[in-house]
């Protein structure tokens, strides 16, 4: 059952009777009411008190979830490890990271996570039309309507939600723990954060692993989704080659699919396809719908096994709680660059701009999908009816000076490897693992331990 929309004032309010006194600082930041973490020993959560808005123009503050291991003394320091969409929490999942796939890790550092401000149970923006549409996707296409109500239940504070807020966030943390410099782990969205915490505070950081990399400085490119609509090709043919080879060609039967369902249909196709990579690597398990031969019986005239993945990977109704859709919407769309430009642009220029891009958009650029898919996925049209607001910053200068890991898999569609050699090039002190056979979010998720053994040696290095 979804909680009933609040009002902008309403929301002001409640932030501000959460948090204490609307124009009231810390002293100095601190980890306030800790207490062991419910359901996971060794562990403890506790509340970080921060602005609302670290530029001062808004008051008020919010209180942010924090989970710190009890290794107080870690012979190497804190690792903050930060989560991705944007719209995940952290606190919940700390067991998960620091006991089941991050052992070793755990020995050496004090690991911490949070939930960034609009993620988590406690602290979750609430768009129900949004989250019943779009769910955890970055692709599914929402309505106008839906994406004008979350606007509206936001108000003045969706600006407030941008990466630039997030990463002044971190840096209270660090103050609150008490420590000089981090380590810094990001994964998928959480890669974007860490290098841009990076960026903004060189001196504050020891070490910086990028794992399904987003690279740092957004652009047009990036929102329409270019890189991943082409890697599929890539991913699905290697995918194919593996013996026993398919015989055929993959991205050829998804071309001629796209092209002869439509526009939402290949929407739809791109959503699954990036959905089914957390599911099954291969493309291939029949178990799990085999997505590229389902491709293939379509394309052949017998579409029921593509339409029964449609069905299953269908986007919406997530829990707000492990996935904020209207977080999500509020960050991407301060955040990225668009065709149009930023958020600052009037919207009755945006879509002009965007037709004018799409039109000049070569077949090449989208292939094995099309411009219409391009255009009409749910990032480009979440952020299309969002209102004129104060853009986030967009640094476009390289990675500071210290040791970077940077992981992908090369079956990885969400954050595809092409992203990740991109940022690479961005680092001056970096080192890029891309993992054979894995997809999205190495230290998470990797079958193999490849990607997880170069994260050790990154750590035990001095």
């Amino acid at each position: 059952m979804r909680s009933k929309i609040l009002t902008a004032g309403l929301v002001l309010a409640t932030t501000a009777a959460i948090g204490g006194v609307a124009d009231a600082r810390p002293a100095g930041p601190e980890l306030a009411n800790p207490h062991p973490c419910a359901g996971q020993p060794g562990f403890t959560c506790s509340t970080l008190t921060v602005p609302l808005d670290h530029t001062g123009r808004v008051p008020g503050t919010i209180d942010l979830p924090v989970a710190t291991a009890d290794n107080v003394t870690a012979p190497k320091g804190v690792l903050l490890f930060l989560t991705g969409g944007p719209g995940q929490g952290g606190v919940g999942t700390i067991t998960r990271i620091a006991k089941q796939r991050l052992p070793e890790v755990a020995k050496d550092y004090r690991i911490v996570m949070l939930d960034q401000r609009g993620t988590g149970p406690s602290g979750a923006l609430q768009c129900p039309g949004l989250q019943a549409q779009m769910g955890s996707s970055d692709i599914a296409t929402p309505s106008a309507d839906a994406v004008r109500e979350c606007a509206a239940i936001l108000g003045r504070t969706a600006p407030l939600y941008s990466t630039d807020q997030t990463v002044a966030d971190f840096d209270r943390l660090r103050q609150a723990l008490g420590v000089p410099k981090l380590v810094v782990d990001g994964v998928s969205y959480g890669s974007f954060t860490a290098a841009r915490y990076a960026v903004a505070h060189p001196d504050r950081v020891s070490k910086v692993i990028l794992d399904s990399v987003l690279p740092h400085h957004a652009t047009a490119s990036a929102s329409l989704y270019l890189t991943g609509l082409t890697a599929e090709a890539r991913v699905l043919r290697a995918a194919c080659a593996v013996a026993p080879a398919c015989g055929y060609d993959p991205a050829d039967d998804l071309a001629w699919v796209v092209r002869h369902r439509g526009t939402a249909d290949g929407v739809r196709i791109f959503d699954t396809v990036v959905s089914y990579e957390f599911l099954d690597p291969t493309y291939r398990n029949p178990e799990a719908g085999d997505v590229i031969g389902a491709l293939h019986e379509a394309r052949g005239g017998a579409p029921a096994r593509l339409d029964a993945l449609l069905a299953a990977f269908k986007s919406g109704g997530d829990d707000p709680a492990s996935f904020s859709a209207g977080l999500h919407a509020a960050t991407l769309c301060a955040d990225q660059r668009f065709p149009w430009g930023s958020a600052a642009t009037p919207l009755p220029l945006r879509q002009p701009l965007l037709s004018l891009a799409a039109h000049t958009l070569p077949a090449s650029a989208t292939w094995p999908y099309t411009t219409g898919v391009a255009t009409q996925q749910g990032l480009v049209q979440s952020c299309l009816p969002w209102p004129a607001e104060r853009p986030g910053s967009n640094p476009a200068g390289p990675l500071p000076d210290v040791p970077v890991l940077l992981l992908n898999g090369d079956r990885d569609l969400s954050t595809p490897m092409e992203w990740a050699r991109e940022e690479a090039a961005q680092a001056p002190h970096g080192s890029l693992v891309i993992v054979p056979g894995e997809s999205h979010s190495i230290q998470n998720r990797e079958r193999g331990h490849a990607g997880r053994d170069a994260v050790l040696s990154f750590l035990a290095s001095t």
